[in-house]
């Protein structure tokens, strides 16, 4: 599966494939959707293929993140509230947790370099939750001048 490698100078780099590309973009869809959202709804607005539209939803509720109902009122949702999902349980479900590889001899103290590497990184992505996602994803309030002071 094609991976995407998210990076800044000077720091590690980070693969995410695109399975969990398209799963923070349902995820975030369904952060943003105000109720239900069908399964070909999230496929169409995200761009994501229906197959593996399907394989992730699928994959997302059987973790507990999502829930759904069929019907013509059904469709997906958060398990949760977006403020109690963050990227990092997202990319949990898709990608899991790999444990740092393990360095013999003279590099042994690579091994736990790279530990603290991937637990920054955890952190960091545990900070971000849906909901700060879907806010940013949406332009401010355009700026109005305070009312006028009534003269005394």
């Amino acid at each position: 599966m094609e991976r995407t490698s998210v990076r800044e100078p000077g720091v590690s780099e980070m693969r995410i494939s695109a399975r969990t590309q398209y799963a923070l973009r349902a995820m975030v869809a369904l952060a943003a959707g105000d109720g239900p959202l069908a399964a070909g709804k999230i496929s169409a607005d995200q761009d994501i293929p229906r197959r593996f539209c399907d394989n992730i939803l699928l994959h997302l509720r059987r973790a507990g993140l999502i829930q759904s109902a069929r019907g013509p009122e059904g469709g997906y949702w958060l398990a949760r509230s977006p403020e109690q999902i963050s990227v990092a349980d997202v990319i949990r479900v898709t990608e899991g947790v790999e444990p740092p590889p393990h360095f013999p001899g003279v590099s042994g103290p690579l091994t736990e370099i790279l530990e603290k590497v991937r637990d920054r990184e955890q952190a960091q992505l545990r900070e971000i939750t849906l909901a700060a996602v879907v806010a940013s994803s949406r332009p401010p309030a355009p700026w109005r001048p305070p009312a006028p002071r009534p003269s005394e």
